[in-house]
């Protein structure tokens, strides 16, 4: 079942095209990779999936209703939830406030205070940010950071997530980690569309990968059909990548 589809999606900034008739879509249950060069227009497409502007044409669905050019909280309470390249947390909240005020608003679910303080305590312990609850965000490492961006994220319930390079500056034992992580919700019934920088980790957690470049989809299968695609491999991954 297709939970997610783009429909021709056209974006234009002035004068520049950052996105050109790209067709792409989401089936529920997958982890859906999305690479490209800096530029090719990843973020922008996800700025159009969450609502943050509108395409200048084209169609955007989510579980086969038409989201297009709806608010951005309309649509996270939808259940599409993203984080950012670089986090946005309530930087003088402590961690525990920055997921308990995303439960409170990001969704339209009734719920008592003891449901929404026994989720605080789940994603709390699932991040491994428990001792850090009364922590401010402003005060958090790197990696910390990236474990709150999703843990907001998920504190919407979400039924598609948007990953925005969680990995990018991380080493590879939290690279590692964050892939456990990605592998794991997938797991738990929530599919994922995440843009990634990091090409091992990518190839090796998604089902398929998707390739931008100048604003246009160039190619869409499983990773290692996408990684030997002439044309990828001249716009991004380069010979060398191949003959590791």
């Amino acid at each position: 079942m297709k939970l997610l589809e783009g429909i021709e999606i056209t974006k234009h900034f002035g004068g520049l095209v950052a996105l050109k008739d790209v067709d792409f879509d989401v089936h529920d249950g997958e982890i859906v990779g999305m690479i490209g060069p800096n530029g090719a227009g990843k973020t922008t497409l996800f700025n159009v999936i969450a609502g943050t502007f509108p395409p200048t044409s084209g169609i955007i669905k989510f579980e086969e209703k038409n989201i297009t050019g709806l608010k951005p909280y309309k649509i996270c309470r939808l259940g599409i939830s993203r984080t950012f390249q670089i986090p946005k947390p309530f930087p003088n909240m402590s961690v525990q406030d920055n997921i308990l005020a995303v439960s409170i608003f990001g969704h339209d679910k009734d719920k008592g205070t003891s449901d929404i303080k026994w989720d605080i305590n789940r994603i709390l312990e699932q991040f491994g940010l428990a001792d850090k609850r009364e922590t401010r965000a402003s005060n958090l490492a790197v990696f910390e950071l990236r474990m709150l961006e999703i843990a907001r994220a998920l504190a919407t319930q979400p039924r598609l997530l948007l990953l925005d390079e969680v990995m990018a500056g991380l080493n590879p034992k939290e690279t590692s980690q964050i892939s456990d992580i990605t592998k794991r919700l997938r797991d738990n019934g929530i599919t994922i569309l995440m843009i990634e920088h990091n090409m091992r980790a990518t190839m090796g957690v998604s089902d398929r990968v998707i390739v931008l470049d100048q604003g246009m989809k160039i190619a869409d299968g499983k990773p290692e059909e996408v990684c030997k695609d002439p044309q990828v491999v001249e716009a991004y991954l380069g010979e060398a990548y191949v003959e590791d």
